[in-house]
């Protein structure tokens, strides 16, 4: 496939019926054989409210997926954990028992994940129709922290109202003198409903709240969106759109690569290097502002294409402003790539071991950092990137460093592949197709994108009546904080924001 040819879009996907006593077995086994844990969640089945688990495993051997569905009998509000097989699961499950109270028994260390003391015992968000919230109902129970014990070991609280501008997230550190023993991560403070709002907003107003879901990915979640509803409504988006979809998605990456950089420097106290990378990353939003109006890229991507073309004038004056940037930040890398105080303080400094990546999913630079070899891009043959010759970074020490050099590998890396985009630009281009104005009945439709911070998912399910009863969203950092309680264990507690920054992980993207 490199011809740039776009390959028509198949018409949904087919769900597959996995009997409960046999989901365990099924999924280790194309674990084994390399295939991915997507996504673990449930929805409400028809005729009446029985609950069905849904579990999303990619293959990206062949490119391929599969929807299993998992019916339960709405007299029984459990099922076997999956975690002691499946690391990867135990978030998922959690999450499963917060918003639609089945509980997956056997959990190894079962608690809420994401709703606090004050949702009531009972309310379980999307589990009905329409929750209401029982009379007189208990608290939930509060949550346990796990306590470290040993004669010196102390605890200290930070958050989840941290110093500066930053999401509300709780971390509770077991500490014996400076070096952490253990790190709990308590999230859920920017808990929205933001995947109930998915279902209740006009589907052709649903971009805008899609785009939302963390700000600093609105290309990301905005094309994750309309690849979902254009697999729903078996449409292909232009050749055009495409290359200025993932011209969009560099630029985000490039953006917040450079950002990233620029907070290390902070962290480590190289105002130097803060500074110039803080600049430079205020070009590369620029860049977004060039192309859709807008610094943070919204309202851009939509189904059936993106908002309006570019003209040859505006894609010269890009061209160039890229091949400034990127010379600019050959420039600047040195500084801190080859300077021995910073690199002393990032090497070994965090470090996860490529095994532990592996069992817990991590994706993105973070997993590639500890040997993940998994890049959607790649991974599912997309296009455009299907006719460029390219390869995502790898590194495999895991450690604050790696992770950073995968950032500068992937700055360079986007940098080439928009200014290779720009050129496929031309004047004549069609950038939108025409798209109904209903979803088809019961259908399923999936987006899958390489997001800054690694694998992005929309899984949107139709009723009856083409209205999206059921649209769930796995953002990258979902996989990844348990990447950071691990890359923290063993390391000085003034060296967990280095560790903290080098994965750089979304609250409100966990939280929805």
């Amino acid at each position: 496939m490199n011809s740039g040819e776009i390959l028509p879009q198949p018409a949904g996907i087919e769900p597959v019926l996995v009997p409960l006593d046999s989901l365990q077995e099924r999924l280790t086994m194309l674990l084994r054989q390399g295939s991915r844990l997507g996504l673990l969640t449930a929805r409400r089945i028809p005729p009446g409210d029985d609950l069905a688990l849904v579990t999303l495993v990619l293959h990206p051997a062949n490119a391929g997926m599969h929807v299993w569905e998992t019916p339960l009998h709405s007299a029984k509000s459990a099922f076997p954990s999956l975690t002691p097989h499946v690391p990867q699961a135990h978030w998922f499950e959690r999450a499963v028992s917060d918003f639609f109270g089945i509980l997956p028994e056997g959990h190894p260390r079962f608690k809420s994940v994401i709703l606090h003391e004050a949702w009531p015992e009972g309310f379980y968000p999307l589990r009905d129709a329409h929750p209401v919230v029982p009379e007189n109902a208990p608290a939930r129970r509060s949550s346990k922290f796990l306590t470290v014990q040993g004669e010196g070991v102390y605890e200290i609280a930070v958050g989840p109202i941290h110093a500066g501008i930053i999401e509300p997230g709780h971390f509770r550190f077991s500490c014996l003198g400076e070096v952490i023993q253990n790190l709990e991560i308590r999230l859920g403070y920017q808990h929205r409903g933001i995947e109930q709002q998915l279902t209740e907003v006009p589907w052709q107003h649903a971009r805008f709240l899609a785009e939302a879901i963390s700000s600093d990915s609105s290309a990301a979640n905005a094309w994750a969106h309309a690849m979902a509803v254009e697999q729903l409504l078996a449409i292909t988006p232009p050749a055009a759109a495409q290359n200025l979809r993932a011209l969009s998605l560099e630029i985000e990456r490039t953006a917040s690569h450079i950002g990233d950089l620029g907070g290390i420097c902070s962290d480590i106290g190289f105002t130097a290097g803060a500074a110039l990378f803080g600049c430079l990353r205020g070009r590369a939003l620029g860049l977004g502002e060039q192309l859709t109006g807008a610094r943070l890229q919204t309202a851009y991507i939509l189904p059936g294409g993106v908002a309006h073309a570019i003209s040859l004038q505006a894609r010269d004056q890009m061209a160039a402003s890229v091949r400034s940037i990127a010379k600019e930040f050959e420039r600047i890398v040195p500084i801190l790539m080859e300077n021995p105080g910073a690199l002393e303080r990032m090497e070994g400094v965090g470090k996860v071991r490529p095994s532990l990546a592996r069992d817990f999913g991590m994706v993105g630079p973070a997993g590639r950092a500890s040997g993940v070899d998994y890049d959607v891009r790649n991974a599912f043959l997309q296009e455009p990137y299907a006719w460029l010759p390219w390869e995502a970074a790898v590194e495999e020490e895991g450690d604050v460093l790696a992770r950073v050099r995968i950032r500068v590998q992937e700055t360079r890396a986007s940098l080439q592949l928009a200014d290779a985009f720009l050129k496929r630009v031309s004047n004549e281009e069609t950038v939108r197709v025409p798209v109904p104005d209903k979803l088809p009945p019961r259908s399923i439709g999936a987006g899958i994108i390489e997001a800054w911070r690694g694998e992005l998912i929309h899984l949107v399910f139709t009723d009856e009546n083409g209205s999206i009863s059921r649209y769930a969203v796995k953002d990258p950092s979902f996989n990844n904080w348990t990447g950071l309680a691990i890359a923290a264990r063993g390391q000085l507690v003034a060296d967990f924001p280095l560790c903290n920054k080098s994965f750089s992980l979304s609250y409100s993207g966990n939280d929805l």
